[in-house]
């Protein structure tokens, strides 16, 4: 069933059943006879890696090993009994759940089954979700999937994961506009093969997309503190805005507040307005621009993710500045020009 020589090491033993079990398991093979296979390769390995049952059944075989064999012979005993004719030796008889042979091997759970939606798990496989949260005995995960599965030990034990460690990366307007490459250095404690604790740095690469907004996480899997018996923390960055003199933004769109003199307001006129790529627009007024009116340039915000040919609007809001004080004769002139309501 285990494809090994019948000198097999234990750790033979323990890696083609590894790779067999990997191969037949029924939430993820799904032909015809993979889950009578995955049986009988649970029933295979549960009896070579016990010493005892693999003595007899090197001595007996299969037919040996269940029927009970009187002294060196098959036979006797009948029917998955046990070792009837075999004084001293335990009853045999397999459980006949492969998935607890298969739980028990990978440390205390069927990992498959929350991603392969076997015995009533979260549902079937997905793709583009990265498990990176997996160790097992051996420091491998479940081979051919993104870092294993299950936070397991060897016995079943849960490796405890410390608490997320989150930094604030402070971003520029321009850089959330054109996006940027951020290398951020992170100090962690790593423990050695004797067990002393060093402190190591460690360059991070962030890759910034334009448009992303305020509130991003940007997550690093197990690059914390690298310490026995515990899974590293994860390392996670939140996107803010750094203070910008111009622009503050409003989802994909920026505001722009222009201080307008009250002439300007009420005669009206062609302002040029800012924009984030650094060159300006004209904006002609031709109505009385009051302190709530708001003017709208279209396509002048940020870039809007995932849609890289759409933008956000530029959005001018006004700041009238009102004069300290005026001649006496200006005073009067404007009370015959300008109405009284």
């Amino acid at each position: 069933m285990l494809g090994v020589a019948k000198d097999a090491s234990e750790d033979d033993i323990k890696k083609a059943y590894r790779k067999m079990a990997l191969k037949y398991h029924p939430d993820k093979n799904k032909a015809a006879g993979a889950e009578a296979k995955f049986k009988e390769i649970a029933e295979a390995y549960e009896v070579l890696s016990d010493p005892k049952k693999r003595g007899i059944f090197d001595q007996y075989g299969e037919e040996g090993l269940k029927a009970g064999g009187g002294s060196g012979a098959p036979g006797g005993g009948g029917g998955g009994g046990g070792f009837g004719g075999m004084p001293g030796q335990a009853q045999y008889q397999f459980h006949g759940d492969p998935r607890a042979t298969f739980a028990a091997f990978f440390g205390g759970e069927d990992p498959f089954a929350q991603f392969f939606g076997g015995g009533g798990s979260r549902g079937g496989f997905g793709g583009g979700h990265q498990h990176d949260d997996v160790d097992m005995e051996d420091g491998t995960g479940l081979g051919g999937f993104p870092g294993g599965f299950g936070r397991m030990r060897a016995g079943g034990a849960p490796r405890r994961q410390d608490a997320p460690i989150t930094h604030d990366l402070q971003v520029a307007m321009e850089d959330i506009f054109n996006g940027c490459t951020k290398k951020m250095k992170i100090s962690r404690k790593v423990a050695g093969p004797d067990g002393k604790l060093t402190k190591e740095d460690k360059v991070l690469t962030i890759e910034i997309k334009p448009g992303w907004k305020a509130g991003t996480k940007i997550t690093f899997p197990k690059e914390g503190d690298q310490l026995p018996n515990t899974v590293p923390a994860d390392v996670v960055f939140v996107i803010k805005d750094k203070p910008h003199p111009l622009f503050k933004r409003e989802g994909h769109d920026l505001i722009h507040t222009i201080k307008l003199s009250l002439r300007d307001a009420l005669c009206g006129g062609t302002i040029q307005v800012p924009t984030i790529e650094g060159v300006k627009v004209a904006l002609p007024l031709t109505d009385i621009t009051k302190p709530h009116t708001v003017k709208r340039i279209p396509g002048r915000g940020l870039p809007v993710p995932k849609q890289t040919d759409k933008r956000g609007d530029l959005i001018v809001k006004f700041d009238i500045v009102f004069p300290d004080g005026l001649p006496q004769a200006t005073k009067d002139i404007l009370k015959d020009l300008l109405p009284a309501v």
